[in-house]
């Protein structure tokens, strides 16, 4: 009898051992962007764009069907952290992306760590998670908050200008495209003003400061829909006809519109520095931006949707690298890493932290054939760089 027993035994141990694992027949993404308030400008964006790249890859990222849950942030980190914590805990996703906001990021991030899953910043640059709060989980599709900025001083020193005078938000984005700017502008910075973010709507302290100054010109960082605010009361003040103004994060596809439409015409001809453009010519480039004009109605899609549609397709790397086996997530993670997908930006790879080593170009706000309002690149700043932070990353 017991030799029956165990021979029972091991016919079921034998059968068991060659029953197929069950694998995940989709793949869930949960994508937590701002859908309302003033910030939905640009989470409006990311949204069009992921949707766009699911479209582009037939909803499939290998054997597996493709679900994205988007969630509204609400522009704030306690709503965006609980977003974050309902995507995990009640629709089990595998990846979290989107996150426009460093401080809603900084609040997220953490949860998601914790709970095993992979974190892909689809924008938020936070400096600190390129350097000591490195993850082998966080991976991001952007840039990191210092990059923008430290391209804008390198232009800024092309330019020929000595003079500086700063405005910009008061969170920590803000402060690090301070900090990035400083760390190449060669020249004097004269003045340095840190609003209260995103409450602040009324410069005019600001520019009676800036006009005594006397700079060469005017630095900014003010995202979103806070832009046509700011340049209306730039223009009121009469700072567009003696002061240059240099920007960054804050006019692009996602606002020019809003811009045009409010006759701002002193953006036409003004400079910034960004990763990506429009105009850069790749294959994957130009599919994506004709996709998003016509699902758009013409409007130019700005870098926060060329980052939203490249996180998607990051993804479909990691997925593709395990044949769907989402359980693997060692070999998602070295699939990710290759950087191996079609990029928007054309070429580039991650570095240590997870974080790009990309080109930054200048781009010049111009009116287009059609009469639209557009951004142009005008060549590269800086090639293949790298966030100094990577030095503190000890992953």
């Amino acid at each position: 009898m017991i030799r029956l027993i165990s021979k029972t035994m091991a016919v079921l141990a034998a059968v068991l051992i060659f029953v197929p694992q069950v694998q995940a027949k989709e793949v869930r993404i949960g994508y937590v962007t701002t859908l309302t308030t003033g910030g939905s400008l640009l989470g409006k964006q990311m949204k069009l764009a992921v949707e766009i790249a699911l479209d582009h890859m037939g909803n499939k990222m290998g054997p597996l069907d493709a679900k994205v849950i988007f969630e509204d942030d609400g522009f704030k980190p306690k709503i965006g952290k609980q977003k974050t914590e309902k995507l995990i805990q009640k629709d089990k996703v595998h990846f979290l992306a989107g996150y426009i906001w460093s401080h809603v990021l900084g609040a997220s991030a953490p949860v998601a760590l914790k709970a095993g899953k992979f974190f892909i910043s689809s924008n938020a640059g936070h400096s600190l998670y390129a350097g000591k709060k490195c993850h082998k989980n966080f991976f991001n599709a952007a840039w990191e908050n210092s990059q923008t900025p430290m391209a804008m001083g390198e232009l800024l020193n092309k330019k020929g200008v000595k003079s500086l005078y700063i405005m910009t938000a008061n969170y920590a984005a803000g402060k690090q495209m301070v900090a990035g700017v400083e760390a190449t502008f060669k020249g004097k910075i004269i003045g340095k003003d840190l609003t209260p973010w995103p409450s602040h709507s009324d410069w005019s302290a600001e520019f009676a400061k800036a006009k005594a100054a006397k700079p060469d010109g005017v630095f900014i960082f003010y995202p979103g829909a806070a832009t046509a605010k700011y340049l209306t009361q730039y223009r009121q003040a009469g700072l567009d006809k003696t002061l240059p103004l240099y920007h960054v994060f804050s006019i692009d596809g996602a606002n020019l519109p809003l811009l045009q439409k409010a006759g701002l015409k002193n953006v036409i001809g003004t400079r910034q520095t960004s990763f990506w453009s429009p105009d850069l010519d790749n294959a994957q480039n130009k599919k994506f931006v004709a996709a998003y004009r016509k699902r758009s109605g013409g409007i130019y899609p700005a870098f926060y949707a060329a980052q939203a549609y490249d996180t998607m397709f990051l993804i479909k790397s990691a997925v593709e690298g395990v044949n769907g086996n989402l359980k693997d997530m060692d070999g998602m993670r070295a699939a990710m890493k290759k950087a191996d997908f079609p990029s928007v930006r054309g070429k580039f790879r991650f570095g240590k932290n997870h974080f790009p080593i990309q080109n930054f170009y200048e781009r010049e706000v111009v009116v287009d054939k059609d009469g639209r309002w557009a951004v142009e690149n005008r060549g590269v700043v800086l090639k293949d760089h790298e966030t100094p932070y990577v030095k503190d990353c000890k992953m």
